[in-house]
């Protein structure tokens, strides 16, 4: 199961959204969430490149399978 590939967004889908919330200067909507995640550009790799790419950027991304609901919890921490 280690070995399964999974897709891994690049650049991270957290500072993909963040950006695009920080252009429309408003919250994204679901759609727009599903829709940036749904055609952002990734690479295949394992969970183990998952976890040392993680590692070297300092931050988890957001489960490309939870998007809506992550972003949800994490944009909060940007508009402090």
């Amino acid at each position: 199961m280690a070995d399964d590939l999974i897709p891994i967004p690049i650049p991270a889908l957290v500072a993909v959204l963040l950006n695009k919330e920080r252009e429309k200067g408003e919250p994204l909507t679901e759609d727009e969430v599903i829709e940036i995640r749904d055609s952002a550009t990734c690479q295949m790799g394992t969970i183990h490149q998952v976890r040392a790419l993680e590692e070297s950027r300092g931050y988890s991304d957001i489960d490309p399978e939870k998007a809506w609901e992550q972003w949800q919890v994490i944009r909060l921490q940007f508009d402090s």
